[in-house]
């Protein structure tokens, strides 16, 4: 069985996120697991994307990035169901939207999974709550948990995988 880990992340879209991201992923690695990262993807979509952005403003320009956008559903579509298992990075004021189905997905696939919160911020829907109560419901009924650093993550992978396998 695979030992693949989809990292799910709002991470890429900043340059403070791209280099966390790749502690992240090297953290992952470390710990021997395959890395499943959305954010890194093929020269092919790269250059699609970049194409439909060079475009001006119009429908050939939405059309060309509806098509970018399907092609990267799919692909994460993919990486979630070829995983044994997610960690998920919950921070923010609010769980991106994006992570959060990724999360939803992954709970419904019978995946564990972890979520990492470094966020000092509470934003939880009460004081029970460290974030959404739905996220944080999925992820613990995953068998995960969510914890607050980057080693107790990893450490939280190699349990929850484990137990999964």
């Amino acid at each position: 069985m695979s030992r693949g880990i989809y990292v799910a992340s709002p991470n890429g879209f900043t340059e403070p996120g791209r280099r966390y991201n790749a502690e992240v992923v090297a953290a992952v690695r470390a710990a021997g697991y395959e890395v499943l990262d959305p954010w890194e993807v093929d020269a092919e979509v790269v250059e699609a994307g970049l194409g439909a952005l060079a475009l001006a403003p119009g429908p050939e320009r939405a059309d060309a990035m509806a098509r970018l956008n399907e092609r990267v559903g799919r692909d994460n579509e993919e990486a979630i169901r070829a995983a044994t298992g997610v960690l998920a990075v919950l921070d923010g004021t609010d769980v991106d939207s994006g992570t959060a189905s990724e999360i939803g997905f992954a709970f419904a696939l019978g995946l564990p999974i972890v979520g990492l919160r470094t966020d000092l911020r509470a934003t939880g829907d009460n004081e029970a709550a460290i974030v959404n109560l739905q996220v944080e419901y999925f992820i613990r009924a995953s068998g995960g948990t969510i914890v607050t650093s980057l080693d107790a993550a990893v450490a939280a992978l190699t349990d929850v995988v484990a137990v999964a396998a």
